[in-house]
């Protein structure tokens, strides 16, 4: 009889324990499985410097409703964000115009492509020696980008207003070598988009060119700009980036329809409509 009993309670014991690991197993199986669904939600972005870094992290707040965690990657450079994306340590980017874009694509055989424009940025040149431009004197140094997409731009400024002449046809795409005329000889110094802000605060320079996020850095937004661009050519809009193999995946498309929001276009339209306009 002893036998017997013990023989029942060593099988219900039996019986319990494999029915607790087949628990164990069973919950360690939904855990992994959550946790995997929870890091599929995640987008991340990669960005410099605001206003671009407030639009993400509200693009975020709008996709938080959806199950979507969006992380911002701020970077220091206008290097790591394309890096970052092309090598698939960020989902996305948003810092940069489709022609700067490109560029990287062919320096680097990049990937990347522009999935939507968020807004155009107001460009312009800016001095702290004059209030005109028709007081540049002759020979004046003018700060410009080096590279060649924002450099056609800044040249294409220029060619609008008279300052010099750029031959026909090149439009937002001329390089100093395209200058045909420069009546009061300037003299143009290339310099890195970083170093521009510093540029301004030279004795030796009498204009240079800036973009309103960087130009910030010396309290300067462009209602002090000596000459704006008058012509926009969208190509130059700051636009969200992504990789050609996740441009249609479910995260981009929903970080798309959360950046061009109602939402994103009224914090744009009532905090920044001194530096820019929405582009959708």
């Amino acid at each position: 009889m002893m036998n017997k009993r013990l023989f029942s309670i060593l099988a219900a014991s039996t019986l319990l324990l494999f029915g607790l690991a087949a628990c164990g197993s069973n919950d360690s199986g939904e855990t992994t499985t959550t946790s995997a669904k929870k890091e599929n939600k995640v987008i991340k972005v990669a960005s410099h410097l605001p206003p671009m870094t407030d639009v993400v992290e509200l693009a975020g707040d709008v996709l938080e409703k959806d199950g979507w965690q969006v992380e911002l990657i701020q970077v220091s450079d206008n290097i790591q964000y394309n890096e970052l994306v092309n090598h698939k340590e960020a989902d996305a980017s948003f810092a940069q115009h489709e022609p700067y874009m490109q560029m990287y694509n062919k320096e680097k055989h990049g990937n990347l492509t522009a999935v939507q424009k968020i807004y155009n940025a107001k460009v312009g040149y800016y001095s702290k020696q004059f209030k005109s431009i028709d007081e540049l004197p002759e020979g004046a140094k003018i700060a410009i980008p080096n590279d060649l997409p924002n450099e056609g731009r800044a040249l294409a400024i220029l060619n609008e207003a008279g300052l010099i002449k750029l031959k026909d046809g090149v439009g937002f795409e001329g390089t100093v070598k395209d200058i045909e005329e420069n009546p009061k000889q300037f003299e143009l110094v290339p310099l890195d988009l970083l170093n521009l802000p510093e540029a301004y605060n030279e004795d030796d320079i009498a204009m240079t060119y800036n973009y309103p996020t960087y130009i910030a850095k010396v309290g300067l937004t462009p209602k002090d700009a000596i000459l704006l661009e008058k012509t926009i050519d969208e190509r130059f809009a700051i636009s969200l980036v992504a990789r050609e193999d996740n441009e249609a995946s479910e995260a981009i498309q929903a970080l798309k329809q959360a950046m061009t929001s109602e939402t994103v276009k009224k914090f744009l339209e009532d905090n920044h409509s001194d530096t820019l306009v929405p582009a959708f």
